[in-house]
């Protein structure tokens, strides 16, 4: 069930808050390889080795859930060179970080498509979730095969499947039927490289986030680039709709 919005954050002091959800649109893998002269293969590589830097910069900041977009559903739309690399990858990182990370207390959800994933990434996937499912640190979100559009859809075809009745439908319920029905609302959506797009992500979720555009390419943000999204973060004021 969905979180109330308002009060969706830690607060540190009287002048800075964490916000509780933070969710990040990696972008800037492969103009990171461009621009040092190498395959954008090596670009994602270096963009999946930033994920352990920025898992625990989140998790020692007093971030509660941490949702990144690995792999979108237009994503497969990519030369098939590309996208066997990523899917490859993401299969190595898996198996090599879930261990570490749940021996760290992260739980590990997945929010996306399984179907058009292979057996292996799949398999990985879901042992991944299940090893960490009562863990209670920070939960780590993997968009992977993702898309929003797609998962407001699936949602409104399952409830339909589900037969609820259409007066019985309001905001709370339909949030039961969606990947993040367990996760609270995005507070805080950060998007790397330098782009102002969402780029078809949680948009039911990210309906009053705080966005933060990041001239920073992701295998370079972690550390110092978080705190200064933080800082932005802590300078909003957040009213929901509100007049205050």
């Amino acid at each position: 069930m969905t979180a109330n919005p308002e009060v969706s954050k830690h607060t540190t002091s009287a002048k800075k808050s964490v916000p509780l959800h933070v969710a990040i649109i990696m972008d800037g893998n492969g103009r990171w390889a461009e621009a040092r002269g190498v395959d954008v293969s090596e670009g994602h590589h270096a963009g999946f080795e930033n994920l352990r830097r920025v898992v625990a910069d989140f998790a020692n900041r007093g971030v509660g859930y941490l949702t990144l977009y690995a792999f979108s559903t237009e994503n497969w739309d990519r030369p098939e060179s590309e996208v066997n690399g990523i899917l490859d990858l993401a299969i190595a990182v898996i198996a090599h970080e879930a261990q570490q990370l749940n021996e760290n207390g992260v739980r590990i959800k997945h929010l996306g498509r399984v179907d058009r994933l292979s057996t292996e990434l799949r398999e990985e996937l879901e042992q991944a979730v299940e090893m960490t499912a009562e863990n209670t640190g920070l939960t780590l979100g993997i968009a992977f095969d993702y898309g929003g559009r797609a998962e407001i859809a699936n949602a409104a075809r399952q409830l339909i499947r589900d037969g609820v009745p259409a007066d019985e439908i309001d905001e709370a319920k339909f949030a039961e039927y969606l990947y993040t029905s367990d996760l609270p609302n995005v507070d805080l959506l950060i998007r790397t490289g330098g782009d102002l797009r969402i780029s078809n992500f949680l948009l039911w979720q990210t309906a009053y986030s705080e966005f933060y555009s990041s001239e920073t390419l992701w295998p370079d943000f972690h550390g110092d680039h978080i705190d200064k999204a933080f800082e932005s973060f802590s300078e909003r004021q957040r009213r929901f709709g509100k007049r205050t």
